[in-house]
């Protein structure tokens, strides 16, 4: 089965208060969970990786082997495939993080999506933050 993801990660300020928002999606489009999690104080790197490794760990609860993930980060994607090397230690161990969870996949692809594309992740990121106001 394959899986649709949107995550999303801001902080108010860089560093600021953070949320985290992912969408899990069918093949078919149908949502099959919403997440989302304020994180504290941190930048939006550092949120964008929470919540990719969020929505792993939340994918591996399906009956997946296949996963299609959107981010608005073009940054995040980019490490991800390859295309730029990850630099700061923080980010570094995030990135092992998601590496580790994404060998329960068969696959893993990373796809950038214009914010307007990420509209749903985006809102749960905006209402984690709210919440904790």
């Amino acid at each position: 089965m394959k899986l649709i993801i949107n995550t999303d990660g801001g902080a108010r300020g860089n560093p600021g208060p953070a949320g985290i928002g992912v969408v899990i999606r069918d093949e078919s489009g149908q949502i099959l969970a919403r997440h989302n999690q304020y994180i504290g104080k941190t930048t939006n790197n550092v949120a964008e990786y929470r919540a990719l490794i969020l929505a792993l760990a939340e994918a591996g609860k399906h009956d997946a082997d296949e996963l299609l993930v959107n981010m608005d980060s073009e940054l995040i994607v980019r490490q991800m495939t390859g295309q730029y090397k990850i630099k700061e230690p923080t980010l570094q161990a995030l990135a092992a993080e998601v590496l580790k969870l994404r060998r329960q996949f068969k696959n893993v692809a990373f796809r950038h999506v214009p914010r307007e594309q990420n509209k749903d992740a985006d809102l749960l990121v905006n209402q984690a933050i709210d919440a904790a106001g």
